[in-house]
């Protein structure tokens, strides 16, 4: 029987699940989402995605494939998955794929956002969706730091003790770093991450905005490479994984979706 390769976006609030990636002991994203397709598809179903989240870590877009010789709708797909899935996780499409897409290989760029909300009041509502900075921030200072981690650095000085990356060299595209209302979003894309990367470089920029470090003190951080020199990681609350960028021949079947989280209607 012939197999079919599928992408899929997903959508996920990570505040229940031990990271993406499939565990034995503790719950995974990804073995949710396969218990579910594996039911419709009648076969086993392994879902590759384009990245791995941490515990506590959400997901707007993240795209993952897999492959299945089961013959079924899109509508299908999406409409058995989301009835099956708990709610705070949802496929949001899924579309036939050429059979050498690999959504984790093929992919060129990933992107995150990670979401503070800089109010003196706890929030309520968006519990464990944003990091909570009481305390008022130098944005200005924040934001002129952000710029010195565009371009190809080694970054070890942001990255966990059990990453697992075979080197910490890479290229980051861009690193917006602004403020939105009550909200300062950090919107980062680079060739990959290291683990805790993102986080390890928002609790810099926490120490920089409440005048803990300098910006002169960021440039030598990361030229020591040494995590211990760091400041604390930055929680999991705020940080979402919103897209994956491939190569033209694969980008072009992927659907042009609004970008996460929603409710801060940013642009794209």
């Amino acid at each position: 029987m012939k197999r079919h390769t599928l992408a899929v976006g997903i959508e996920f609030i990570g505040t229940r699940y031990r990271g993406w990636q499939r565990q034995e002991e503790v719950v995974g994203v990804q073995a949710v989402i396969e218990k579910a397709l594996s039911t419709i598809a009648n076969e086993p179903i392994e879902l590759i995605a384009a990245g791995r989240t941490d515990a506590g870590v959400h997901a707007g877009n993240m795209i993952a494939h897999f492959t299945t010789t089961a013959e079924r709708t899109a509508y299908s797909w999406l409409r058995g998955a989301n009835s099956m899935l708990p709610d705070d996780i949802a496929l949001r499409w899924l579309t036939p794929m050429p059979e050498h897409f690999h959504a984790r290989f093929s992919a060129i760029a990933r992107r995150y956002r990670y979401i503070t909300l800089n109010q003196p009041y706890r929030p309520a509502i968006l519990r464990h969706q944003v990091t909570h900075e009481f305390a008022p921030l130098d944005i200005e200072q924040m934001i002129a730091a952000s710029r010195l981690l565009v371009g190809t650095h080694d970054f070890s000085s942001f990255r966990a003790a059990a990453c697992q990356s075979n080197q910490p060299v890479r290229t980051v595209s861009h690193a917006d770093l602004f403020r939105h209302g009550s909200y300062l979003v950090l919107d980062i894309q680079a060739d990959g991450f290291l683990h805790h990367m993102v986080r390890n470089i928002m609790g810099a920029l926490f120490a920089i905005g409440r005048h803990e470090m300098s910006i002169a003190d960021l440039s030598t951080l990361m030229a020591a490479r040494d995590r211990k020199l760091a400041p604390p990681t930055a929680a999991a609350d705020g940080l979402y994984f919103i897209n994956a960028y491939y190569p033209d021949e694969f980008q072009s079947l992927l659907p042009d979706i609004p970008l996460t989280p929603l409710w801060l209607n940013l642009p794209a």
